[in-house]
C-alpha cells in the first residue's frame, strides 16, 4: 500500500510513476477518486472534533449553572445521535479510501522501465549455450528415462498435475534438500508454514483483492475466516510476522520457507511451457529478507547474486533480466528474473525472480521497525526471491545435461544427494 502522504505532497510524481505500469487515465481517475475520499475523511474528521469540542463546552456551561443555582435546560438537539451520523460517515468514507488506496500497484524504481514483457532487459549473460545435436526436450527425455509420470499425474488431479518418479524424484529431492542446506549455510532461517494461509496473508503481500481468483480458495462457514492454499511461500513469511516491530539489532531478518506451491492460472500448453514448466503445483524454496529502508536496494543486489549463484553452482547456462513494470508482480518496485536457457525451445525461462517491494507490503502487513533515539517506528523493506523453483529447474537439467545416447548427466553437486552421477533409460523388468 502507497502512503497517502506521498499522493497528498507529489501527486504528479505518483501518477507519472504508476503510469509505467497502467494505462495513464486509469491512474489519473484512481487519483482522483482517493484525493475526494481524503477530502472528504479529513472534512468528517474536523467536524467530529468541532461537535465534541460544541458538546464539552455546553457540558460545562451546563454544570457551572446548575452550580450556581440558575435555572437550566438541556438542548433539544440529539447531540448524540448527530455525532454518531457523522462517525457512521466517517467510517464509510475510510472503508471506502482504504479500498481504493488497496487496489493501486507499488511504485516502480527510478530505473525500472515503462511497458509490458517486451520492454524487458538482458542485463548479463552468463556462459554459454550448450552445443546439442538433436535435442529432445525435457517431456521427451523425462518419459524415455522414466522420471515423471505425466499421465498418471492427470489421473489423480487432472491437467497441470504430473508424479515425479524413481530418479526423476530422487533428482527433485536432491534439488531441495541441495538449496536448503545452502540457505542455511548462508545464514537463512528455515520455516516449514502452513500451506492453508488466512485472507489476511494474502491481502499482507499484495495479492488480495486484485488477484484474488488466481489461487485455491477453501470453502468456509459463514461464521469463519477466509483460507486459500498458498501460491508461494513468501505469502506465509511475509504474513507471519504482521503487526510486529523489529529490533534494529535483529536486522536484516533473513527466512527462507520449502513449500508446494499452488495456483489456479492455466497450465502451459505452448511448446516452452509444456511438461513441469508451469502447472497448478509445483515445489519452491523462497529466500526472503526483512531490512531498513536504506538498505532495501543494496539487499536486491546481494540477494540476485546470491541466487545466480545457486544456478551457476548446477553449471547451467542462464542469464539476468531487469523486468517492465507491467510484467513484474504489482506489489513490487523492482523485479530481477533470473531465466536458464532451453535447449529445445531457444528460449530462457525464468527459474527465480528476485523483489524488492519497498514499504509497500509491510504497511499493508503492519511490519515496523524501531529506530534508535525516534519515538517514530519506521516500515521495514521486504524482499523476496525463488532460490529455486524446482520444476524448470528439472527441466532445465534435463535438456542441457542431455548426451547423445539419451541418458542425462547429473549436475556435480547434486551426485551423493541422487546417488548417481547419470539419468539412464530404467531397465525392463523380466517376466
Amino acid at each position: 500500500m502507497l502512503d497517502i502522504e506521498l499522493i497528498r505532497k507529489d501527486r504528479a510524481s505518483v501518477e507519472a510513476a504508476l503510469s509505467k505500469r497502467l494505462d495513464p487515465s486509469e491512474v489519473s481517475s484512481a487519483l482522483s477518486a482517493i484525493a475526494d475520499l481524503d477530502r472528504q475523511r479529513r472534512e468528517l474528521i474536523g467536524e467530529i472534533d468541532a461537535e465534541r469540542a460544541r458538546r464539552k463546552e455546553e457540558a460545562r456551561a451546563f454544570a457551572a449553572a446548575k452550580a450556581a443555582g440558575q435555572a437550566v435546560q438541556a438542548g433539544t438537539r440529539d447531540a448524540k445521535a448527530a455525532l454518531q451520523e457523522l462517525e457512521d460517515r466517517l467510517g464509510e468514507v475510510q472503508r471506502r479510501l482504504g479500498d481504493a488506496m488497496s487496489e493501486l500497484p507499488n511504485l516502480p524504481s527510478d530505473d525500472v522501465v515503462a511497458g509490458g514483457k517486451e520492454a524487458n532487459q538482458v542485463v548479463k549473460v552468463y556462459g554459454e549455450a550448450p552445443k546439442i545435436d538433436n535435442v529432445r526436450d525435457h517431456v521427451q527425455l523425462a518419459n524415455e528415462l522414466g522420471l515423471v509420470d505425466f499421465d498418471r499425474g492427470v489421473k489423480l488431479g487432472g491437467s497441470g498435475f504430473w508424479i515425479y518418479t524413481g530418479w526423476g524424484a530422487r533428482l527433485e529431492w536432491a534439488l531441495v534438500n541441495w538449496f536448503i542446506d545452502r540457505h542455511f549455510a548462508a545464514g537463512y532461517q528455515f520455516m516449514l508454514p502452513p500451506h492453508l494461509l488466512l485472507d489476511s496473508a494474502g491481502f499482507a503481500a499484495g495479492q488480495f483483492p486484485k488477484f484474488y481468483d488466481d489461487v485455491f480458495h477453501i470453502a468456509t462457514d459463514e461464521d469463519e475466516r477466509g483460507r486459500f492454499l498458498l501460491p508461494t511461500s513468501e505469502t506465509a513469511i511475509l504474513g507471519a510476522y504482521q503487526n510486529e516491530i523489529f529490533d534494529p539489532a535483529d536486522l536484516p531478518h533473513k527466512a527462507f520457507a520449502y513449500t508446494p506451491c499452488y495456483r489456479s492460472e492455466k497450465a502451459g500448453s505452448h511448446s516452452d511451457e509444456r511438461g513441469t514448466v508451469r502447472g497448478h503445483q509445483f515445489n519452491k524454496v523462497e529466500i526472503f529478507q526483512f531490512t531498513t529502508q536504506e538498505d532495501g536496494e543494496k539487499t536486491l543486489e546481494e540477494m540476485v547474486d546470491y541466487a545466480e549463484g545457486i544456478v551457476d553452482s548446477l553449471g547451467l547456462h542462464f542469464r539476468r533480466s531487469l523486468l517492465a513494470a507491467g510484467d513484474a508482480s504489482a506489489s513490487m518496485r523492482k523485479t530481477i528474473d533470473i531465466e536458464v536457457w532451453m535447449p529445445s525451445t531457444g528460449k530462457y525461462k525464468e527459474v527465480s525472480s528476485v523483489s524488492w517491494a519497498g514499504d509497500y507490503q509491510a504497511r499493508r502487513a503492519g511490519i515496523r521497525y524501531r529506530v534508535p533515539g525516534s519515538k517514530n517506528n519506521r516500515f521495514v523493506h521486504t524482499l523476496n526471491g525463488s532460490a529455486l523453483a524446482t520444476s524448470r529447474i528439472f527441466p532445465a537439467i534435463l535438456e542441457q545435461f542431455q548426451q547423445p545416447d539419451g541418458s542425462v548427466l547429473v549436475p556435480e553437486v547434486l551426485r551423493e544427494k541422487v546417488g548417481t552421477d547419470r539419468l539412464t533409460r530404467p531397465a525392463k523388468r523380466r517376466s
